[in-house]
């Protein structure tokens, strides 16, 4: 089975991916502000205090999952590369790409970075068919399909592996 070929596409929308999060904050929201409405006489004020400040650091990291930056996603054959929209072609990040979530005309993937040096080893990659028209499944291909090409190395593993297989009395 040979690779797919190169392939680079812009991660620019993030429509559905931000109506999630919003839904989100906003179900949050409203059970804590019906549970506090109940008029529960017998919950004790630190346990009101509490989950009040729950829902604030909710809206505190709902608020900043909802900022994304447009991302440059490329396989090159041998490997996922990722970095920002203006580095198309030129990605600083080297790594495996995994489907988390896919619901037909959206996924969630895993970039788990190459470098260890990164500052996270893990980007999640919310991604709409929505603003990437043709190439949504030529995507979809290369993120099902994509394994590294045969190189030197997995050439000289499984020449090995027959050798091995050949010399046993």
């Amino acid at each position: 089975m040979r690779a797919p070929p190169a392939f680079q596409v812009s991660i620019r929308r993030f429509g559905v991916w931000r109506a999630g999060v919003a839904a989100l904050i906003a179900i949050t929201w409203a059970v804590t502000a019906a549970w506090l409405a109940s008029g529960n006489e017998d919950a004790p004020l630190a346990l009101r205090v509490g989950v009040s400040l729950i829902d604030v650091a909710v809206l505190v990291a709902g608020a900043t999952l909802m900022r994304r930056a447009p991302l440059s996603l490329r396989w090159d054959g041998q490997a996922w590369h990722l970095g920002p929209a203006a580095s198309a072609g030129d990605e600083r990040w080297r790594g495996q790409l995994a489907v988390a979530i896919d619901w037909g005309g959206w996924l969630l993937l895993k970039f788990e970075h190459a470098d260890a040096s990164a500052q996270r080893r893990t980007t999640w990659l919310p991604v709409q068919r929505r603003g990437l028209g043709s190439h949504w499944h030529a995507l979809r291909c290369a993120v099902y399909c994509a394994r590294p090409a045969p190189g030197s190395d997995a050439g000289s593993t499984v020449a090995h592996s027959q050798n091995s297989k050949n010399e046993r009395p």
